[in-house]
């Protein structure tokens, strides 16, 4: 994994870019990512200080300019990413690569599309490298564990989920048929979405039920989505509490725990002061 990039092919100031830039070893590189995660959330800050109106009316200029000055530093990072790695090519389609070119492009995508500056958020996605400045490596464990048991358990959610599906069209087209289009159900797709929003209990109240039937529906639907809600925690817990191949199991070797207790010893057939047989 060290020579992914290509660093074994690399030699005097590129191959001292590369350390500085990809590696966090040396108090060169980790002083690097530190000052880019800095620079980072600098810029996201002044994005999001954009979009408020009374600063942006006081403000704007001047964090305009700031937009600028940060587009300017992440284009010259990502060309010198690209002047010091081996293989160029995978380094643009690796992940990182992709949030890198993602975190220039929206800058200049500015200048036609005015409003595909707040899209330059997605450079707080670089900040995930503080795991390897921060030596957090370990946790990515955990995030793997977690990753195992959303694909082992797919395919129950694909059939929970098209199952709830079918529910919600059902319902939405009893409540379009109950409450009619004069109380706010004018067509099954609309009522098909307030049977969603019901049903997940997240309640906007832009669409509620009038009539006595509908209100008594409406109560049914609700407390259904705190049982269905429940069913997909279930079915990814019951994943992560079984036991995996990879993992020890609780007393195997290797593992952890208890040791067990030592077996009584026999009583003595002679006597411990004179020798002599019992």
């Amino acid at each position: 994994m060290d020579d992914y990039f290509g660093k074994s092919r690399l030699r005097g100031v590129r191959l001292r870019l590369y350390e500085i830039i990809f590696e966090s070893d040396t108090p060169a590189g980790k002083a690097f990512d530190v000052g880019l995660m800095a620079v980072i959330l600098a810029s996201v800050a002044v994005v999001m200080a954009e979009s408020v109106q009374p600063i942006n009316l006081r403000y704007g200029e001047q964090l305009r300019a700031a937009e600028w000055l940060f587009t300017g530093l992440f284009t010259i990072e990502y060309l010198l990413r690209l002047y010091c790695v081996g293989y160029k090519r995978r380094y643009v389609f690796s992940f990182f690569g992709v949030v890198d070119l993602l975190a220039v492009l929206p800058g200049y995508a500015a200048l036609m599309f005015p409003g595909a500056r707040y899209l330059t958020v997605v450079r707080l996605l670089r900040v995930l490298r503080v795991f390897r400045v921060l030596k957090l490596a370990v946790y990515m464990s955990e995030t793997t564990e977690l990753s195992r048991a959303l694909i082992a358990s797919r395919r129950k959610i694909e059939v929970f989920t098209v199952c709830v599906l079918t529910l919600v069209v059902i319902l939405g087209s009893m409540m379009y048929l109950i409450e009619g289009e004069e109380n706010g159900f004018t067509s099954i797709p609309r009522s098909v979405y307030w049977a969603i929003v019901t049903l997940t209990t997240v309640g906007y109240g832009d669409i509620s039920p009038r009539t006595n039937l509908g209100q008594f529906l409406a109560a049914a639907i609700m407390l259904l989505g705190y049982s269905i809600l429940a069913v997909p925690t279930g079915i990814v817990t019951a994943e992560m509490s079984r036991p995996h191949p990879d993992k020890p199991a609780p007393g195997a070797s290797g593992a952890a725990g208890p040791a067990p207790p030592a077996p009584p010893e026999p009583p003595p057939n002679y006597c411990k002061h004179c020798g002599g047989k019992l």
